[in-house]
């Protein structure tokens, strides 16, 4: 079974930094990524990566902002977040077993999910 810890939200002005990280036990999954939702709004899928190949999904609304990144010794998932918008505000939540990686479909449902880290952009 896979367990997944989010860690590194916060608050930060548009135009700042954050770096995501999820810790995985149990880590075997081909596919991670990250997803988030705001409130009101439906879950979007933000970033992906083939753990063998190590190619990587972005979502549009993401792309050139946000970077995916993995550990493999330390078992840890990153999402470095720059040039942070107020609607980049939202949880944010680390995803295993996903099949957007094969399908190329960000409406695809993870296995695992972690709980989640919040994310607050002001303007």
């Amino acid at each position: 079974q896979v367990q997944l810890v989010e860690s590194g939200g916060g608050s930060v002005q548009a135009g700042g930094s954050l770096r995501l990280s999820c810790e995985a036990s149990g880590w075997s999954s081909v596919c991670v990524g990250w997803f988030r939702q705001a409130p009101g709004k439906e879950r979007e899928g933000v970033a992906a990566v083939h753990t063998r190949s190590g190619r990587k999904l972005y979502a549009d609304s993401v792309k050139g902002r946000f970077t995916i990144s993995q550990d493999n010794a330390k078992n840890t998932l990153y999402l470095q977040m720059t040039s942070l918008k107020p609607d980049d505000t939202a949880m944010y939540y680390c995803a295993a077993e996903w099949p957007v990686c094969f399908s190329g479909s960000w409406a695809t449902q993870p296995a695992y999910r972690g709980k989640g880290t919040l994310v607050t952009i002001s303007s």
